[in-house]
C-alpha cells in the first residue's frame, strides 16, 4: 500500500548544500541496508527522491517509511 504525502507548499526552499547533505543522508542509509543485505524498494527510492528535493522533511520521511508495506513491525 502506497502512503502518499502530499508536497507542502509553504515549506521554506533550502539551498544546494541541504539538498547535498540530505542526498549524502540517503546515501549513507542505502548502504547500509545493502551492507545487511537489503535493497530499498521503488517505493523507499521515491521517498528519498522527494526527500532529497525538499518535498518532504525527515520526519515525514521516516514517518511514511514505516507506514509502507515495506517496513517490518
Amino acid at each position: 500500500m502506497n502512503k502518499l504525502i502530499p508536497a507542502c507548499t509553504d515549506r521554506p526552499a533550502f539551498d544546494e548544500s541541504e539538498r547535498v547533505w540530505r542526498q549524502t543522508e540517503v546515501d549513507f542509509a542505502r548502504g547500509s541496508v545493502r551492507y545487511e543485505g537489503g535493497i530499498l524498494s521503488k517505493e523507499i527510492e521515491r521517498l528519498n527522491a522527494r526527500y532529497i528535493a525538499g518535498e518532504i522533511d525527515s520526519d515525514e520521511l521516516t514517518a511514511a517509511i514505516l507506514a509502507s508495506d515495506t517496513a517490518r513491525p
